[in-house]
């Protein structure tokens, strides 16, 4: 049998290391977490080969004194926990592990110099060697650079991306931590060429406009929101601000970059009507709570988080991003496109072409959602009449409109363009309103206010209760939640330790897949903590009634309905997309129509 024995000094650390430092960014995280630590305004990030040759971190803060700077090469030495409070920890490093890691893995040169003091002191660590110590030449601060990572470890090495991988993985570091303290001034040179920098003390909203996207800056909202000790910052896009993949989304939790998935599931539920299911928002928020209700520590990269009361966190999230996004009304972040721009420059070849050329730019159809959905049940027969009603009015001769009507943002209707879409004309340019889009939205928007909360509090009655089988733990938690979804209208009781029983269902799913729904609810509190996939669920079923319930593509419509529902657009939130994610407008401003004719 092998006999257990202790690990040397340079394999215990390798081992930490591996922990620590997975690939470059990792280590680059590490000493940029230190310099904002140290109290730095001004951090400068070198690095070369996508750090995989150079890394080098300098700061203005506090500086490290000879002895300080041989005992932060030292396990578990730090300066960031005062007493042994691990739960209160303000700091964003505090395991002491990262320059004692990557000193086992790389040549680690550490050059400092306290504000105090008349000169600074260098140290240089090659893969866990001692081979330099003595006097420094530099401004207050300190310098930490890292050369030949994984030089010596070839295993290490090779699993390593390409240059160009690795740098885009550092660049996306410095940029989170850039956007985490708008109080610190970046800059970061890749190859000698300088690739991001911002200035100390900006705004938040500016910050994050200059690091994530520009657009943000017209085409999000901002979030300012509080319940209880908690607070919520940022700037969320437009739901038509959309982008293809997640990688455009910023959390912070206490100024601390993270990838939780009960935050990503948060803002995947508060978009939940606005978006198809293949677009993801772009957003970077900004959540403070106490320290005593999130664990930071659970993860030696600090990557991840665990709240205390991970229901009440999505709740706040989901509430704090719909309310802000309701407050943005009908307004919308889809410009004309250059290409549809180029299409209105195309001469005609003869005049009977003018109007097929027209009816082809617009040419636009939509489908309802994938899913079908049951004949709802006779509580909502009730709501029919009134609320699935498009706009009503005799067609009339058009009357010219006094010249303030020109004042309504969506402007008033001048005409119908094949059958689909309206042609407003307002005070700062033209607008083009796709009806079944914007219909579908106004039609959503009034289920929910005129009766839909009410319908879901009302339970159906199933004639036989169903028996689901789950596993134990599952049933647990469905058990705990049973009055919350009680609220819903799903009545449930435990049948023995490893089923439910379901009494009645929500009326407005009608026949529903009882077991399935009960299923992925037990799916989703093991994940998130929280019941909120029913409420979604109800609304992907409000939502396939809307878009079948609203004006369809191809109806004529009168010049009193075209303003109807235009009026009503400008008073309806979030009236600037579908219940898809598709803009329900766009606007030629004046200055756009003079190009197109050479006036400018």
């Amino acid at each position: 049998m092998p006999t257990i024995r202790r690990l040397p000094e340079h394999l215990v650390n390798r081992i930490a290391a591996g922990e620590v430092v997975e690939r470059p960014a990792s280590a680059l995280k590490e000493l940029v977490e230190n310099a904002i630590d140290a109290g730095a305004g001004q951090v400068t990030v070198r690095i070369a080969s996508g750090g995989l040759d150079l890394i080098e971190v300098t700061d203005d803060g506090c500086g490290m004194s000879p002895d300080e700077i041989a005992l932060a090469l030292e396990r578990h030495a730090t300066s960031k926990l005062p007493d042994e409070q691990i739960e209160q920890v303000s700091t964003l490093g505090f395991r002491g592990e990262a320059l004692p890691s990557i000193g086992s893995v790389a040549r680690l040169t550490i050059e400092s110099r306290p504000s105090a003091s008349g000169e600074g002191w260098k140290r240089i660590v090659d893969h866990g060697q001692l081979v330099d110590d003595g006097p420094a030449a530099l401004p207050p601060g300190t310098r930490i650079r890292v050369e030949n990572l994984f030089g010596k470890v070839p295993a290490r090495r090779k699993f390593l991306r390409s240059p160009r991988s690795e740098y885009a993985a550092c660049q996306d570091v410095v940029r989170r931590l850039a956007m985490a303290r708008p109080d610190v001034g970046f800059v970061m040179e890749h190859d000698g060429r300088r690739v991001l920098a911002v200035q100390p003390r900006e705004e938040l909203a500016a910050r994050v406009a200059r690091l994530v996207a520009r657009e943000l800056a017209e085409d999000g909202v901002l979030i300012e929101a509080e319940r209880g000790t908690a607070r919520l910052t940022g700037v969320a896009g437009l739901p038509t601000f959309n982008r293809g993949v997640a990688d455009h989304q910023y959390l912070f939790v206490n100024g601390r970059p993270v990838k939780d998935r009960l935050l990503v599931g948060a803002v995947r539920g508060a978009y939940s009507d606005m978006l198809a299911r293949d677009r993801h928002a772009v957003l970077a928020l900004f959540l403070e709570i106490p320290p005593e209700e999130v664990d930071v520590n659970v993860h030696p990269a600090k990557t991840e988080v665990r709240f205390r009361d991970p229901a009440f966190v999505r709740g706040f999230l989901v509430g704090a991003l719909r309310h802000a996004l309701e407050g943005a009304g009908q307004k919308s972040a889809q410009p004309p496109s250059i290409s549809a721009m180029n299409n209105w420059q195309v001469e005609p070849v003869a005049p009977s072409a003018s109007a097929s050329s027209l009816g082809s730019l617009f040419a636009r159809e939509y489908s309802a959602p994938v899913s079908r959905v049951s004949e709802a049940g006779a509580a909502w027969r009730a709501y029919e009449a009134e609320v699935m009603a498009p706009p009503a009015a005799r067609a009339e001769e058009a009357s010219d409109e006094p010249e303030a009507a020109l004042r309504y943002p969506l402007g008033v209707a001048r005409g119908q363009v094949a059958g689909t879409y309206i042609v407003a004309e307002a005070e700062d340019g033209l607008v083009i309103v796709d009806q079944h889009a914007a219909h579908e939205r106004l039609v959503l928007e009034r289920l929910k206010t005129a009766g839909a909360e009410d319908a879901m509090a009302r339970s159906q009655a199933l004639l036989l209760p169903e028996v689901v089988e789950l596993e134990e733990a599952a049933c647990d938690a469905l058990e705990e939640k049973a009055e919350e979804m009680a609220g819903f209208g799903l009545v449930i009781e435990r049948f023995g330790p490893g089923a439910m029983l379901v009494r009645a269902v929500p009326s407005v799913l009608g026949k529903a897949d009882v077991s399935g729904l009960v299923r992925d609810l037990a799916d989703d509190l093991a994940k998130n903590g929280d019941a909120l996939l029913l409420g979604e669920k109800l609304d992907l079923v409000l939502a396939t009634m809307a878009c079948h319930g609203s004006v369809r593509a191809g109806r004529s419509l009168s010049v009193a309905e075209m303003n109807a529902l235009l009026r009503e657009m400008e008073r309806t939130p979030r009236s600037g997309q579908c219940n898809h994610g598709r803009p329900t407008w766009v606007k030629l401003a004046h200055e756009d129509i003079e190009k197109l004719f050479g006036r400018r």
